[in-house]
C-alpha cells in the first residue's frame, strides 16, 4: 500500500519541477524514504507533468520483481538512503542552465546573493566515460556526497543529484543553483554585448 501523503507530495513537487524544466518528460527521478529498508520512487518512463499514484512504486532494499518496473535510478537512490542517514528525499534533475554550465567549467561560484549565501562555491564532478557511467553511478554518487559532506552533486553533462530531510528545501536548493547558473550565463552574454561604439 503506497504512502498516500508521500506520493501526493512527490506528485506536486514533480509537476512544479517539470514546469521549471528541471525534470524532462522521461528523464529524472524523485523518491522518498519510508522506513530504513523501504522507499517510494517513480516508475520507469514516468511522465512528470501528469504523474498518478500508479506511477510510483514502493521498493524494499532487498531486490524483488518490482525493481524491474522502477526508475533506472533506483540503485542510486537506495545507496544514498543506505549510506546517508540524513537523506529523507532524493532527486535527480537536469536543469538546463546548470547542466550547460558544467560543459565548460569545473566549478560554479555563484555571484548572486542567494546562491552565494545558501550554496557557496560548488565543484563539478566529471563522470568520465558516459558509456560506463550507469555501471559506476550508484557507487560514485553516494561516495561523493558522503566524502564531500554535501547534499548536492553537480555532474558534468548529466545533471544534479540532491538529497534532503525536507522536500521543500530540496527543491529550493536546486532552484537557487539553476538561477545562479542562469545569472552567470546572462551576465556573460551582456559583457560580450557591451563593446565600445565609435561614432564618426
Amino acid at each position: 500500500m503506497l504512502e498516500k501523503h508521500l506520493v501526493n507530495e512527490l506528485k506536486a513537487v514533480s509537476l512544479s519541477m517539470f514546469r521549471k524544466n528541471f525534470l524532462g518528460i522521461f528523464h529524472g527521478s524523485l523518491s522518498a524514504k519510508i522506513e530504513n529498508n523501504l522507499f517510494v520512487i517513480n516508475k520507469a518512463d514516468s511522465i512528470f507533468d501528469e504523474l498518478k499514484d500508479s506511477d510510483f512504486i514502493e521498493l524494499y532494499t532487498k531486490k524483488d520483481y518490482r525493481w524491474n518496473s522502477a526508475s533506472k535510478d533506483c540503485n542510486i537512490h537506495i545507496n544514498i538512503y543506505n549510506n546517508i542517514s540524513e537523506a529523507k528525499y532524493v532527486c535527480y534533475t537536469m536543469p538546463p542552465f546548470i547542466t550547460a554550465y558544467t560543459l565548460k567549467h569545473n566549478k560554479i561560484t555563484p555571484k548572486d546573493y542567494f546562491g552565494n549565501i545558501i550554496l557557496g562555491e560548488k565543484n563539478i564532478y566529471n563522470p568520465g566515460s558516459f558509456k560506463t557511467w550507469y555501471k559506476r553511478a550508484h557507487i560514485e554518487i553516494f561516495s561523493y556526497l558522503k566524502e564531500q559532506d554535501t547534499d548536492i552533486m553537480i555532474i558534468k553533462g548529466y545533471g544534479v543529484y540532491a538529497y534532503s530531510r525536507d522536500l521543500t528545501t530540496l527543491v529550493k536548493k536546486i532552484a537557487i543553483l539553476e538561477n545562479s547558473a542562469k545569472l552567470l550565463h546572462n551576465s556573460t552574454i551582456n559583457q560580450h554585448r557591451n563593446f565600445p561604439i565609435h561614432l564618426d
